[in-house]
């Protein structure tokens, strides 16, 4: 568990089924002082509500919230919150739980999982990585990666034209350290960990992906997960 010193990890719960929302909070209780609950929803128009003020670290979303999808969730949740969202379901629609990956959540974990596995996956979206089993990484990349055969000329060769030395560097880095945490890639490249995170910002923003991932695959699909000598 985290240092006293160490501040938690802030977790926001959006999920329907307010038994759910409990049993959450008391597992996340468990993991004091390491993570806590920093705010609560039943559904995505309170959930935008409180985000502002609850600041977390981490978004645990229901993709199903009744009435609700909580795949049509996660891009309003990301305009209004630079946590990271990780899916937290009983459903089985894999295609359904890959679109919200390929949406910019940063992994998927089952409500059945134990409470060790579901506090990792929390902690590991919070350094950065993200949490998906192989069968899962597989798909995307091949999405990804059709959707870059699929519209392989101009606009993206103007995104890639305006990286700079420094962010095609980054890239690689971030490539080739592809399961490493934010800090440790940081160090690789000489920078503080809030450096890279601005830097990935706008590479993210220059190439149109939402997350390592997709930057990933991005960077195989374009020769970008090397430098050239």
């Amino acid at each position: 568990m985290a240092a006293p010193d160490t501040k938690p990890i802030r977790v926001f719960l959006l999920d329907d089924h307010r038994s759910i929302l409990w049993g959450l909070e008391k597992l996340i209780e468990s993991a004091t002082p390491a993570m806590r609950v920093v705010g609560s929803a039943t559904n995505c128009g309170d959930a935008l509500k409180l985000l502002a003020g609850a600041a977390p670290d981490v978004i645990l979303l229901d993709m199903d919230l009744g009435a609700e999808n909580g795949l049509d969730a996660i891009p309003q949740l990301m305009a209004e919150s630079a946590a990271r969202i990780l899916i937290l379901t009983g459903l089985r629609d894999k295609t359904l739980l890959d679109q919200a990956v390929l949406a910019g959540a940063y992994g998927v974990v089952e409500k059945e999982a134990t409470a060790e596995t579901i506090l990792t996956a929390i902690a590991r979206v919070h350094e950065g990585q993200l949490w998906l089993d192989r069968a899962t990484t597989g798909r995307i990349f091949v999405e990804f990666s059709r959707a870059g055969a699929a519209s392989a000329a101009d606009p993206e060769q103007q995104g890639i034209a305006t990286l700079t030395n420094r962010e095609r560097e980054i890239i690689a880095a971030t490539v080739t350290h592809v399961g490493a945490t934010a800090k440790v890639i940081a160090a690789e490249l000489l920078m503080s960990e809030h450096t890279l995170r601005n830097h990935l910002t706008s590479i993210y923003d220059k190439l149109g992906v939402v997350n390592r991932l997709g930057l990933f695959a991005y960077a195989h699909q374009h020769g970008l997960d090397t430098l050239s000598s």
